[in-house]
């Protein structure tokens, strides 16, 4: 028997043990008052009066206003408990959506935020478990003083150049491993005490995004690199914002000539129009693609200041952790760029919303400027659901009409018992419960049903995206820096204008003019002249 994994499910159960003694003791006569007995054995009177009255444990009872029906309760659970055997526990959010569209079916009812958690609460043969577990190395290591020595670095340069807030800019290099998912909170057997593997792609091919935000909650577009030798594909580009670019690097990461021509080519062109003050602060990372001379020597030329800093994107490696596992559970085992370039702009625009970005430039004690939101982390270290509305109860003519849904069906078999009770004048158990078991195993099959149509659906809309993908275009665009999809589709048109200017100016060689057909002449076998006849022959004629 597995061990129980807390204080209140323990006192609960041994609670019940001792109402169920002391109902025994009162009903065989051993103690002659509720009151007595309530005292003795430490439990609430009014609960041992009720129970005495025939109304049953609280835990034992289903509430009213739960939105899914005890049947859709249960192919729900069935449906997570498959999927965690299958190696791709769902997460929460998943869950809900598949609650949702289940209520959908019959109305435009919508399950609660805490919805799932009190789910797992009520289902003891789910739990809610992290899939991998947080890595606090980095946290352990950092030191206090180091950062208030950033910290006061940061005051200093602001005030020194008069930088305003606006005007201050947090960058970073995010890589990641196109087919690994993120650490994810699912929902599991709670018979399973090991942590749940969660499967992935497994592609470990490098991309690097750098990214740049700014205080006021406006993020740069992205700036993407991958692993190729020479040459992209045009395909790439067609899902791809304009303003985003593109560059290669020998192993997907960035180098101090992608950095450079970031700065040069993306950031300053782009904040140039959107600067305040005189100068502008760049926050970077102690990266050495940013620790060159002409690096430095441009954001001089340009009134930029880059003081060191440690920047984190966690948020947009855990959104696009959430869509690499989605497709993974839609049958695709391999990411690539294409699937990458498709699903990182979508992750991007979760991750980086205006109020999320100055959330972060607040808690890194930024903007505004307050270190002690930092320091003293390094130190130490939900809405009820509404019930379903009533609806008023069904004629006898429903009962003739074919039911379309789960809840036609249940008011259809309520009907039909009370036509049996008002024809044979009593109620027939026998026949009530064969209906009401019949009613049961057909909600289970049409909930089975439900959730099978809606995973069939995601699979032919992912299956829809592939056959999309495989029609992109697969040209291959030769390239020295980065550059967007505008460029290169202009690249690909001159080469195009090109080749068909080369083939209209090449004259095709003129063919030698034709020459009349001249019989050959033969020699004479008697004098050895050419073009003499056998009867015009001097020698022949002499003889």
């Amino acid at each position: 028997m597995p061990p129980i994994r807390n204080k209140k499910s323990k006192y609960l159960i041994e609670q019940e043990g001792r109402i169920l003694l002391a109902i025994s003791d009162f009903q065989n006569g051993k103690i002659s008052t509720i009151a007595e007995v309530a005292r003795i054995y430490n439990i609430p009177r009014t609960t041992l009066r009720n129970r005495l009255q025939g109304i049953q444990q609280r835990s034992l009872v289903r509430a009213n206003n739960h939105k899914l029906t005890q049947s859709e309760e249960e192919s729900l659970v069935k449906w997570v408990l498959d999927l965690d055997r299958r190696g791709l526990p769902p997460r929460h959010s998943l869950v809900r959506e598949m609650a949702n569209y289940i209520l959908l079916q019959r109305g435009n009812q919508q399950v609660g935020e805490n919805w799932v958690t009190n789910l797992i609460k009520r289902r003891p043969e789910i739990e809610s478990k992290f899939s991998r577990k947080y890595n606090y190395e980095r946290a352990k290591c950092e030191d206090p003083k180091i950062i208030q020595g950033h910290f006061d670095r940061v005051r200093d340069m602001i005030s020194e150049y008069g930088i305003l807030p606006e005007d201050i800019y947090n960058f970073d290099e995010t890589g990641f491993a196109m087919g690994l998912c993120a650490t994810a909170k699912v929902i599991t057997g709670s018979d399973r005490y090991a942590r749940p593997k969660l499967l992935q792609p497994g592609n470990r091919e490098w991309v690097t995004a750098i990214e740049a935000i700014n205080s006021t909650g406006w993020a740069l577009p992205s700036y993407v690199i991958f692993k190729a030798k020479k040459n992209v594909r045009l395909g790439w580009f067609d899902e791809l914002p304009d303003d985003w670019r593109i560059n290669i690097s020998d192993n997907g990461w960035t180098t101090d000539q992608i950095g450079l021509e970031w700065l040069k080519t993306h950031f300053i062109p782009l904040t140039r129009d959107r600067t305040l003050g005189t100068y502008i602060m760049l926050i970077l990372d102690g990266h050495g693609s940013h620790l060159t001379a002409e690096f430095d020597r441009t954001c001089t030329e340009h009134k930029i200041i880059p003081p060191l800093d440690v920047g984190c994107f966690a948020v947009l490696k855990r959104h696009y952790g959430q869509l690499v596992e989605q497709r993974m559970r839609l049958g695709f085992n391999h990411i690539d760029k294409i699937d990458y370039l498709t699903a990182f702009p979508s992750a991007r625009m979760m991750a980086y919303k205006a109020q999320t970005i100055r959330n972060s430039f607040a808690a890194t004690g930024l903007v505004p400027f307050n270190p002690d939101r930092v320091l003293q982390h390094l130190n130490i270290q939900l809405k009820t659901p509404t019930p379903p509305p009533s609806r008023s109860s069904n004629t006898a003519s429903s009962c003739l009409q074919t039911p379309q849904n789960i809840r036609q069906f249940v008011r259809q078999s309520t009907t039909i018992n009370k036509h049996i009770d008002e024809r044979t004048g009593n109620q027939n158990q026998e026949i009530n419960q064969a209906v009401i078991r019949l009613s049961k195993a057909y909600e289970i099959l049409a909930n089975d049903a439900l959730l099978v149509r809606k995973e069939n659906r995601d699979l032919r809309a992912a299956h829809e995206k592939e056959k999309q993908k495989r029609k992109k275009s697969n040209k291959q665009i030769s390239i020295e820096q980065g550059i967007t999809r505008e460029e290169a589709q202009a690249l690909v048109q001159g080469q195009v204008e090109a080749s068909q200017a080369v083939t209209t100016t090449t004259a095709e060689p003129e063919l030698p003019a034709l020459q009349a057909a001249v019989r050959r002449q033969y020699r004479c076998s008697g004098c050895n002249v050419m073009g003499h006849r056998i009867n015009q022959c001097p020698s022949r004629t002499s003889s």
